[in-house]
Protein backbone atom coordinates (compact mmCIF):
# COMPACT_ATOMS: atom_id res chain seq x y z
CA UNK A 1 0.00 0.00 0.00
CA UNK A 2 1.37 3.59 -0.64
CA UNK A 3 0.68 6.25 1.26
CA UNK A 4 -0.51 10.00 0.53
CA UNK A 5 0.21 13.43 2.47
CA UNK A 6 1.14 16.50 1.52
CA UNK A 7 4.54 16.28 1.19
CA UNK A 8 7.07 13.21 1.17
CA UNK A 9 8.73 12.60 3.90
CA UNK A 10 10.11 9.07 3.35
CA UNK A 11 13.91 8.54 4.40
CA UNK A 12 16.63 9.78 2.04
CA UNK A 13 14.25 11.57 -0.20
CA UNK A 14 16.02 15.12 0.98
CA UNK A 15 14.74 16.15 3.77
CA UNK A 16 11.00 16.78 1.88
CA UNK A 17 12.14 16.82 -1.33
CA UNK A 18 10.68 15.10 -4.35
CA UNK A 19 12.68 11.97 -5.12
CA UNK A 20 15.04 12.19 -7.76
CA UNK A 21 13.79 10.11 -10.28
CA UNK A 22 10.30 12.32 -10.40
CA UNK A 23 12.56 15.59 -10.31
CA UNK A 24 14.44 14.45 -13.17
CA UNK A 25 10.87 13.52 -14.91
CA UNK A 26 9.46 16.85 -13.73
CA UNK A 27 13.06 18.42 -15.30
CA UNK A 28 12.64 16.82 -18.54
CA UNK A 29 9.01 17.70 -19.08
CA UNK A 30 9.86 21.39 -18.46
CA UNK A 31 13.00 21.71 -20.75
CA UNK A 32 10.57 19.90 -23.06
CA UNK A 33 7.90 22.15 -23.25
CA UNK A 34 9.98 25.19 -22.70
CA UNK A 35 11.02 24.25 -25.72
CA UNK A 36 7.58 24.23 -27.63
CA UNK A 37 6.79 27.16 -25.66
CA UNK A 38 9.56 29.48 -27.41
CA UNK A 39 9.20 27.80 -31.05
CA UNK A 40 5.39 28.74 -30.58
CA UNK A 41 6.10 32.13 -29.92
CA UNK A 42 9.25 32.66 -31.93
CA UNK A 43 7.26 31.45 -35.08
CA UNK A 44 4.16 33.35 -34.39
CA UNK A 45 6.62 36.60 -34.34
CA UNK A 46 7.93 35.39 -37.61
CA UNK A 47 4.49 34.88 -39.19
CA UNK A 48 3.63 39.00 -37.97
CA UNK A 49 6.76 40.03 -39.25
CA UNK A 50 6.56 38.09 -42.62
CA UNK A 51 2.94 40.48 -42.92
CA UNK A 52 1.35 42.62 -40.25
CA UNK A 53 -1.12 43.55 -42.92
CA UNK A 54 -2.63 40.01 -41.83
CA UNK A 55 -5.07 40.43 -38.11
CA UNK A 56 -5.84 37.46 -35.66
CA UNK A 57 -5.60 34.33 -38.26
CA UNK A 58 -6.06 30.62 -37.13
CA UNK A 59 -2.05 30.22 -37.19
CA UNK A 60 -2.03 32.76 -34.96
CA UNK A 61 -4.53 32.17 -32.42
CA UNK A 62 -2.92 28.42 -32.98
CA UNK A 63 0.50 29.62 -31.62
CA UNK A 64 -0.37 32.35 -29.08
CA UNK A 65 -2.70 29.14 -27.12
CA UNK A 66 0.23 26.61 -27.74
CA UNK A 67 2.79 29.09 -26.16
CA UNK A 68 0.83 29.82 -23.46
CA UNK A 69 -0.12 26.15 -22.37
CA UNK A 70 3.19 25.25 -22.66
CA UNK A 71 4.46 28.09 -20.58
CA UNK A 72 2.08 27.60 -18.21
CA UNK A 73 3.33 23.87 -17.53
CA UNK A 74 6.72 24.92 -17.46
CA UNK A 75 5.78 27.67 -15.11
CA UNK A 76 3.80 24.11 -13.00
CA UNK A 77 6.80 21.55 -13.40
CA UNK A 78 9.49 23.83 -11.82
CA UNK A 79 6.76 25.31 -9.12
CA UNK A 80 6.45 21.72 -8.25
CA UNK A 81 9.83 20.75 -7.74
CA UNK A 82 10.23 23.89 -5.78
CA UNK A 83 7.43 23.90 -3.75
CA UNK A 84 7.84 20.29 -2.61
CA UNK A 85 11.28 21.47 -0.73
CA UNK A 86 10.46 24.47 0.17
CA UNK A 87 6.98 23.30 1.86
CA UNK A 88 4.35 25.74 0.65
CA UNK A 89 1.33 24.91 1.96
CA UNK A 90 -1.02 26.91 -0.62
CA UNK A 91 0.71 24.67 -3.41
CA UNK A 92 -1.15 21.14 -1.88
CA UNK A 93 -4.18 23.17 -0.97
CA UNK A 94 -5.45 24.38 -4.23
CA UNK A 95 -2.65 26.45 -5.66
CA UNK A 96 -0.66 23.47 -7.20
CA UNK A 97 -4.03 22.57 -8.67
CA UNK A 98 -5.47 25.94 -10.35
CA UNK A 99 -1.33 25.99 -12.20
CA UNK A 100 -1.72 22.21 -13.40
CA UNK A 101 -5.53 22.33 -14.69
CA UNK A 102 -4.52 25.96 -16.14
CA UNK A 103 -2.64 24.69 -19.35
CA UNK A 104 -4.61 21.53 -19.54
CA UNK A 105 -7.57 24.19 -20.34
CA UNK A 106 -5.85 25.77 -22.87
CA UNK A 107 -4.58 23.04 -24.73
CA UNK A 108 -8.25 21.30 -24.60
CA UNK A 109 -9.65 25.18 -26.08
CA UNK A 110 -6.81 25.46 -28.99
CA UNK A 111 -7.93 21.40 -29.89
CA UNK A 112 -11.65 22.21 -29.50
CA UNK A 113 -11.08 25.48 -31.53
CA UNK A 114 -9.69 23.31 -34.63
CA UNK A 115 -12.48 20.77 -34.00
CA UNK A 116 -14.95 23.91 -34.69
CA UNK A 117 -13.33 24.55 -37.65
CA UNK A 118 -13.17 20.99 -39.06
CA UNK A 119 -17.08 20.86 -38.01
CA UNK A 120 -17.56 23.91 -40.07
CA UNK A 121 -15.91 22.90 -43.26
CA UNK A 122 -17.62 19.28 -43.00
CA UNK A 123 -21.20 20.58 -43.15
CA UNK A 124 -21.15 23.59 -45.21
CA UNK A 125 -24.05 23.57 -47.62
CA UNK A 126 -24.73 24.20 -51.32
CA UNK A 127 -26.46 27.37 -50.13
CA UNK A 128 -23.07 28.76 -48.80
CA UNK A 129 -20.93 27.90 -51.94
CA UNK A 130 -23.86 29.79 -54.52
CA UNK A 131 -23.38 32.69 -52.29
CA UNK A 132 -19.52 32.50 -52.61
CA UNK A 133 -20.27 32.84 -55.99
CA UNK A 134 -22.18 35.39 -55.89
CA UNK A 135 -19.74 37.33 -53.68
CA UNK A 136 -16.54 36.59 -55.63
CA UNK A 137 -18.58 38.05 -58.86
CA UNK A 138 -19.70 41.00 -56.72
CA UNK A 139 -16.14 41.44 -55.67
CA UNK A 140 -15.10 41.48 -59.40
CA UNK A 141 -17.32 43.91 -60.82
CA UNK A 142 -16.95 46.17 -57.97
CA UNK A 143 -13.55 46.54 -57.30
CA UNK A 144 -12.92 50.09 -58.20
CA UNK A 145 -16.19 51.08 -55.93
CA UNK A 146 -14.23 50.50 -52.56
CA UNK A 147 -10.62 50.39 -50.98
CA UNK A 148 -8.49 47.83 -51.48
CA UNK A 149 -8.52 45.11 -48.93
CA UNK A 150 -11.45 45.95 -46.92
CA UNK A 151 -14.04 44.34 -48.68
CA UNK A 152 -15.68 41.68 -46.13
CA UNK A 153 -15.39 38.89 -48.49
CA UNK A 154 -11.65 39.68 -49.22
CA UNK A 155 -10.96 40.11 -45.58
CA UNK A 156 -12.77 36.97 -44.48
CA UNK A 157 -11.55 34.51 -47.52
CA UNK A 158 -8.17 36.04 -48.05
CA UNK A 159 -6.62 38.27 -45.20
CA UNK A 160 -8.33 37.28 -41.54
CA UNK A 161 -9.74 33.83 -42.26
CA UNK A 162 -9.90 33.67 -38.23
CA UNK A 163 -11.08 36.43 -36.97
CA UNK A 164 -14.37 35.78 -38.07
CA UNK A 165 -16.05 33.85 -35.00
CA UNK A 166 -18.83 31.82 -36.12
CA UNK A 167 -21.59 30.27 -33.82
CA UNK A 168 -19.11 27.29 -32.67
CA UNK A 169 -16.22 29.37 -32.70
CA UNK A 170 -18.22 31.58 -30.01
CA UNK A 171 -19.29 28.38 -28.23
CA UNK A 172 -15.80 27.45 -28.12
CA UNK A 173 -14.91 30.35 -26.32
CA UNK A 174 -17.79 29.98 -23.93
CA UNK A 175 -16.44 26.36 -23.01
CA UNK A 176 -12.85 28.01 -22.46
CA UNK A 177 -14.47 30.65 -19.95
CA UNK A 178 -16.68 27.84 -18.26
CA UNK A 179 -14.23 25.31 -17.46
CA UNK A 180 -11.90 28.47 -16.09
CA UNK A 181 -15.19 28.93 -13.62
CA UNK A 182 -15.29 25.38 -12.77
CA UNK A 183 -11.17 24.74 -12.05
CA UNK A 184 -11.40 28.00 -9.51
CA UNK A 185 -14.47 26.75 -8.19
CA UNK A 186 -13.01 23.39 -7.51
CA UNK A 187 -9.46 24.80 -6.21
CA UNK A 188 -11.96 27.04 -3.27
CA UNK A 189 -13.29 23.52 -2.48
CA UNK A 190 -9.60 22.15 -2.39
CA UNK A 191 -8.64 24.68 -0.46
CA UNK A 192 -11.54 24.82 2.23
CA UNK A 193 -11.12 20.58 2.41
CA UNK A 194 -7.93 21.39 3.79
CA UNK A 195 -9.70 22.40 7.72
CA UNK A 196 -11.80 19.96 9.62
CA UNK A 197 -14.57 19.64 7.19
CA UNK A 198 -16.45 17.07 4.98
CA UNK A 199 -14.91 17.92 2.28
CA UNK A 200 -12.39 15.19 1.01
CA UNK A 201 -9.40 17.28 -1.45
CA UNK A 202 -8.47 14.42 -2.50
CA UNK A 203 -11.48 12.79 -3.47
CA UNK A 204 -12.02 16.64 -5.36
CA UNK A 205 -9.08 16.21 -7.34
CA UNK A 206 -9.68 12.79 -8.50
CA UNK A 207 -13.33 13.54 -9.41
CA UNK A 208 -12.22 16.52 -11.51
CA UNK A 209 -9.21 14.73 -13.35
CA UNK A 210 -11.77 12.02 -14.20
CA UNK A 211 -14.23 14.02 -15.62
CA UNK A 212 -11.42 16.08 -17.56
CA UNK A 213 -9.73 12.84 -18.78
CA UNK A 214 -13.34 11.86 -20.24
CA UNK A 215 -13.26 15.12 -21.80
CA UNK A 216 -10.35 14.82 -23.56
CA UNK A 217 -11.15 11.15 -24.55
CA UNK A 218 -14.25 12.19 -26.46
CA UNK A 219 -12.56 15.17 -28.06
CA UNK A 220 -9.45 12.88 -29.42
CA UNK A 221 -12.61 10.69 -30.50
CA UNK A 222 -14.05 14.10 -32.03
CA UNK A 223 -11.02 14.89 -33.82
CA UNK A 224 -10.68 11.53 -35.54
CA UNK A 225 -14.24 11.17 -36.84
CA UNK A 226 -14.17 14.54 -38.28
CA UNK A 227 -10.30 14.21 -39.56
CA UNK A 228 -11.40 11.20 -41.70
CA UNK A 229 -15.11 13.07 -42.95
CA UNK A 230 -13.04 16.22 -43.90
CA UNK A 231 -10.05 13.83 -45.34
CA UNK A 232 -13.02 12.06 -47.52
CA UNK A 233 -14.39 15.09 -49.01
CA UNK A 234 -10.84 17.01 -49.70
CA UNK A 235 -10.00 13.62 -51.66
CA UNK A 236 -12.68 14.53 -54.45
CA UNK A 237 -11.19 17.58 -54.90
CA UNK A 238 -8.61 17.90 -57.81
CA UNK A 239 -5.36 20.37 -56.06
CA UNK A 240 -2.37 20.18 -55.32
CA UNK A 241 -2.51 22.58 -52.23
CA UNK A 242 -5.77 20.56 -51.31
CA UNK A 243 -4.01 17.01 -51.70
CA UNK A 244 -1.17 18.93 -49.06
CA UNK A 245 -3.35 19.53 -46.53
CA UNK A 246 -5.64 16.81 -46.83
CA UNK A 247 -2.82 14.30 -45.55
CA UNK A 248 -2.03 16.98 -43.03
CA UNK A 249 -5.65 17.08 -42.14
CA UNK A 250 -4.72 12.84 -41.76
CA UNK A 251 -1.94 13.05 -39.79
CA UNK A 252 -3.07 15.78 -37.54
CA UNK A 253 -6.51 13.65 -36.59
CA UNK A 254 -4.68 10.40 -36.15
CA UNK A 255 -1.44 11.93 -33.29
CA UNK A 256 -4.99 13.41 -31.72
CA UNK A 257 -6.85 10.12 -31.27
CA UNK A 258 -4.02 8.63 -29.99
CA UNK A 259 -2.37 11.11 -27.60
CA UNK A 260 -5.53 12.17 -26.34
CA UNK A 261 -7.02 9.15 -26.26
CA UNK A 262 -3.43 7.36 -24.46
CA UNK A 263 -3.46 10.17 -21.68
CA UNK A 264 -6.98 10.22 -20.62
CA UNK A 265 -7.03 6.21 -21.15
CA UNK A 266 -4.10 6.46 -18.49
CA UNK A 267 -5.58 9.45 -16.34
CA UNK A 268 -8.76 6.89 -15.35
CA UNK A 269 -6.65 3.72 -14.58
CA UNK A 270 -4.22 5.64 -12.29
CA UNK A 271 -3.79 8.15 -9.98
CA UNK A 272 -1.56 10.66 -12.51
CA UNK A 273 -1.04 13.75 -11.57
CA UNK A 274 -2.57 12.82 -8.22
CA UNK A 275 -0.03 10.05 -7.63
CA UNK A 276 2.53 12.59 -7.72
CA UNK A 277 3.32 11.79 -3.60
CA UNK A 278 1.99 8.09 -3.21
CA UNK A 279 4.84 6.00 -3.22
CA UNK A 280 6.56 3.66 -0.18
CA UNK A 281 9.18 1.54 -2.42
CA UNK A 282 11.56 3.06 -5.25
CA UNK A 283 9.61 0.80 -7.47
CA UNK A 284 6.60 2.55 -6.27
CA UNK A 285 9.04 5.89 -7.15
CA UNK A 286 10.29 4.89 -10.61
CA UNK A 287 7.02 3.67 -11.94
CA UNK A 288 5.11 7.24 -10.28
CA UNK A 289 7.62 8.90 -12.46
CA UNK A 290 7.58 6.98 -15.85
CA UNK A 291 3.69 7.11 -15.61
CA UNK A 292 4.07 10.88 -14.82
CA UNK A 293 6.35 11.76 -17.51
CA UNK A 294 4.37 9.48 -20.31
CA UNK A 295 1.07 11.42 -19.08
CA UNK A 296 2.25 14.74 -19.75
CA UNK A 297 4.10 14.18 -23.04
CA UNK A 298 1.87 12.06 -24.90
CA UNK A 299 -0.89 14.06 -23.44
CA UNK A 300 0.52 17.76 -24.37
CA UNK A 301 4.25 17.79 -25.67
CA UNK A 302 3.50 15.52 -28.30
CA UNK A 303 0.29 17.15 -29.54
CA UNK A 304 1.62 20.84 -29.12
CA UNK A 305 4.97 20.27 -31.03
CA UNK A 306 2.91 18.41 -33.79
CA UNK A 307 0.57 20.99 -34.21
CA UNK A 308 3.39 24.21 -34.58
CA UNK A 309 5.50 21.56 -36.96
CA UNK A 310 2.16 21.13 -39.23
CA UNK A 311 1.58 24.88 -39.36
CA UNK A 312 5.42 25.57 -39.75
CA UNK A 313 4.81 27.35 -43.39
CA UNK A 314 4.58 31.30 -43.64
CA UNK A 315 1.40 32.23 -45.19
CA UNK A 316 1.30 34.14 -48.10
CA UNK A 317 2.61 37.48 -48.09
CA UNK A 318 -0.29 39.71 -48.39
CA UNK A 319 -0.36 42.63 -50.73
CA UNK A 320 -1.82 45.86 -50.63
CA UNK A 321 -3.19 46.14 -54.53
CA UNK A 322 -3.81 48.98 -56.29
CA UNK A 323 -6.74 50.40 -57.97
CA UNK A 324 -7.92 49.22 -61.04
CA UNK A 325 -8.89 51.43 -64.04
CA UNK A 326 -12.46 51.54 -65.31
CA UNK A 327 -11.98 50.66 -68.54
CA UNK A 328 -10.95 46.77 -66.59
CA UNK A 329 -14.39 46.75 -65.33
CA UNK A 330 -15.69 47.56 -68.50
CA UNK A 331 -13.63 44.56 -69.74
CA UNK A 332 -15.48 42.26 -67.43
CA UNK A 333 -19.03 43.88 -68.09
CA UNK A 334 -19.23 43.15 -71.52
CA UNK A 335 -18.17 39.44 -70.57
CA UNK A 336 -20.90 38.89 -69.02
CA UNK A 337 -22.29 36.24 -70.72
CA UNK A 338 -19.25 34.23 -69.75
CA UNK A 339 -19.39 34.39 -66.22
CA UNK A 340 -22.83 33.18 -66.52
CA UNK A 341 -21.71 30.10 -68.12
CA UNK A 342 -22.26 27.15 -66.04
CA UNK A 343 -18.44 25.97 -66.25
CA UNK A 344 -17.29 29.29 -64.90
CA UNK A 345 -19.22 29.08 -62.05
CA UNK A 346 -18.06 25.67 -61.09
CA UNK A 347 -14.17 26.55 -61.96
CA UNK A 348 -15.32 29.51 -59.05
CA UNK A 349 -17.19 27.25 -56.76
CA UNK A 350 -14.25 24.84 -56.30
CA UNK A 351 -11.86 27.70 -56.43
CA UNK A 352 -13.91 28.45 -53.34
CA UNK A 353 -13.59 24.94 -51.97
CA UNK A 354 -10.26 24.79 -52.19
CA UNK A 355 -9.74 28.17 -50.46
CA UNK A 356 -11.99 26.71 -47.50
CA UNK A 357 -10.76 23.37 -47.61
CA UNK A 358 -7.43 24.64 -45.96
CA UNK A 359 -7.97 23.94 -41.84
CA UNK A 360 -4.69 23.64 -41.02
Amino acid sequence: MGRYGPFPTAAGDGGGCLPLPIVAAEGALAVVDGAIAIAAFVQLARIHRHNQLQGWTRQKIFHLMIGLSNIVFLLYFVSTIIATCQRWICWVHGCGFVLMASPQILLLASFLLLLSFWVDLCHQTNDEDEEDVRSHREALLDRTKIKPGIHPVNIRRRCCPGIQLGSRQKFVILVLVLSFVVMFAFAILIWVGRGENPIDSSLLKRVYLDVFAVVVLVLGGALACYGALLFSKMSKVRSETVSTEKWKVASLAAVSLICFSSSAILALVTNVPVLLYWYSTDADIIYNAVILFVYYFIGSSVPSGFVLWIMRDLPHRQVVERPTESRVVTLFRERSSTTQDPQWRTAVTSSNKALKSSPI
